[in-house]
This record gives structure tokens, sequence and C-alpha cells, in this order.
């Protein structure tokens, strides 16, 4: 009997250990352990107010292009509403801002240089926490670069990002485009369940692309980590698959603070905190993916780091071979005073007695 419960002690512990080995389950310990829930939930709050500051200074800022082009200006609403549901009232969906009023916005006078430029500043705070958030599941320090130069890059990046959305919303105006003419040559009605299955499929595509170069960025630029390209590709694309997931189930995702009633009349901020959320917990646990898997390989994200943290743990070694060296010398000579000592004493009693 006591065997046959030693062997299933065994057994259970040998099955623990193979799935805590499996590489999802360490990527969710790393994640975990370097605090990405709550990391993920202090960037959800502040995305909440960033996202309202990056959408009114980008339209207070270069509004002009949209408002001049019908077609382009609706592809990038779409986009925007299909990125951050609940944001652009778009299509039937309830949302906090209307298109017409970004349409409207503009940058005149000091007072609006002043508050496009703190909204501004606290959009690229967001990104500034972004990349400490990403570093820590490195279980990496902030980057070691100038204050200035570092608001330099991520106001870069803002931009960036304002201007990769504004590019995939003219390719889905274009890709639609050449699409219909191309159903049109193979006699296809451009309403038929065909065309709207084929549009479908390419504006996900190009949601696709757009997110994983979004995350590549974040990760390599923004957050200054070396990774080698097909880990970063990889990685990014596999996060990218999540992120879409969300946006195709969002309407569901957050149908549920709209239906409770405690929280019916600010259900939208509710909506848009638990979207930011779950998009953040999508781009952290990306990180601890690819975290552990360049840790399984030995490849450092960060080199630099690594090569001092090397140089700490051969300082360290020195430093107790010294201090154990140092206690053995001091042994020994306690050792030979107490020995000299004791013969000295043996010495006295010896001539006394003669």
């Amino acid at each position: 009997m006591a065997d046959e419960r030693q062997g299933l002690r065994a057994s259970i512990a040998a099955l623990v250990e193979r799935i805590t080995a499996l590489k999802p389950v360490r990527v969710w310990q790393q994640f975990s352990e370097k605090n990405g829930p709550l990391l993920a939930g202090g960037l959800s709050y502040q995305a909440l107010f960033a996202v309202f500051a990056a959408v009114w200074v980008g339209f207070a800022a270069g509004g002009l292009l949209l408002r001049g082009n019908t077609e382009l200006s609706d592809a990038f609403f779409a986009l925007l509403a299909t990125s951050v549901p609940g944001l652009i009232a778009w299509n039937g969906a309830e949302g906090i801002i209307r298109p017409e009023q970004l349409l409207e916005l503009q940058v005149l006078g000091i007072t609006g240089i002043i508050a496009a430029g703190a909204l501004a500043f606290t959009a690229i705070g967001l990104l500034s926490s972004t990349r400490d958030a990403v570093r820590s599941i490195f279980d990496l320090p902030g980057q070691r670069l100038n204050v200035v130069l570092l608001k330099l890059k991520d106001a870069g990046l803002a931009l960036a990002f304002g201007l990769a959305l504004l590019v995939s919303a003219a390719l889905s105006v274009f890709s639609t485009q050449a699409l219909d003419t191309l159903l049109g040559w193979l006699g296809v009605h451009g309403g038929s369940t065909v065309a709207s299955v084929v549009g479908t499929s390419v504006g996900l595509a190009i949601m696709l692309m757009l997110d994983t170069a979004v995350l590549a960025g974040m990760y390599r630029v923004l957050s200054g980590l070396t990774i080698p390209l097909r880990r970063l590709v990889a990685g990014s694309l596999f996060g990218a698959i999540g992120l879409g997931v969300l946006k195709v189930l969002g309407t569901v995702l957050l149908g549920g603070a709209s239906r409770n009633p405690l929280l019916a009349s600010f259900a939208i901020l509710i909506g848009l905190l638990i979207w930011f959320n779950l998009v953040f917990l999508v781009t952290l646990v990306t990180a601890s993916w690819i975290a552990v898997g360049m840790a399984d390989d030995g490849i450092a994200a960060d080199p630099v780091v690594a090569r001092e943290r090397r140089e700490a743990a051969r300082l360290e070694e020195e430093r107790i071979a010294a201090k154990l060296e140092a206690d053995l010398r001091a042994r020994d000579e306690a050792e030979r005073a107490s020995g000299n000592w004791l013969s000295r004493l043996l010495g006295r009693r010896a001539g006394g007695a003669r």
C-alpha cells in the first residue's frame, strides 16, 4: 500500500513537472511573476486618457487631409472604430466621439497650441509607460537614454503610428477599389456574398499587417530590445492574431458592460477600459512569449545589461572567494596562535615540574 502511494505521488510529481515545463505555462508564469496583470491594468487606465489626447491632437493638426477626402476619412473612421470599439460612433454603433466633431477640430491661437502640447504629452506618456512595462516583462531595467531623447523618440513613434493608421486607411480604400474592379472583370456583383467575404478578408489582412508592424515596432524600437528578426516577426504575428480575435469579437466582449444596469450611464467608458486592458494583456503576454523563447536559447534582449550583469556576478564571485580566503586565513592564524599559546603553557608546566 505504501509503495502504491509513493508511486502515485511520483506520477503526479512527474505530471506536474511536465506541465510546468511547457512553454505556454512558463510564459504565463513569467508574465505573472513580472506583475503583467497589474502592468496591463495601469496601461489601460492611462490609455483611456491618452487615446482621446492622441485623436484630438491628430485631427486638430492634420485633419485637413481627411476633411478633403470622403472615402479616406470613412476608411480611417472605420479602422479607428475597429481598433478601439466604443471610441467613434460609426455605422450605427455607439461611441463617445462623433466623426463630425473630429473633422471640425483646428489648432488656432495660443490656447489651442498649449492644449495640443499638453494632450500630446499625455499621449506620449503612454508610450513611455508601455516601454517600461515591456522591458519589465523581459526582466530589464528602464532604457538608459537621455530623457529629452526618449521623449523625442516617443514623439516620433507616436507620429509614425498615426501615419501608419492613415496609410492603412489609404490601403483599405485602394484595395477596395481594386477589388471592386477585379470582381467587375470577373462578373461578380459588388453586393454579392463572394464580394463581401473577399472584402472582409482583405480588410482583416490589412489589419493583421498593421498590428504586426505596430507590435514589432513596440518591442524592437520603442522598448530598445535586441530581438532576432525571425523571433520578432513570429512573436509580433502571434500577438497580432490575438488582437485580431479581440477586434472580431469586440462587440461580444464588451457587451456585458452595456447590459449591466448599474453601469449603463457610463457603459462606453467601462467598455473602453475593458478593451484596453485586454489589448495590453495580449501585448504583454506576447512580450513574455518572446522573452521566454529568447531565454531558452540564451539570447540577451539587451546585450549591455546582460554584460553588466555578468560583470556584477563575476565581481560578486570574486568578493565571496576573497572573503572565504580571508576567513580561512584568519582561522589558520587563530589556530596557530592558539597552538603557540598551548605550547608555551605546556612548556612552562614542564619546566616547573623539573
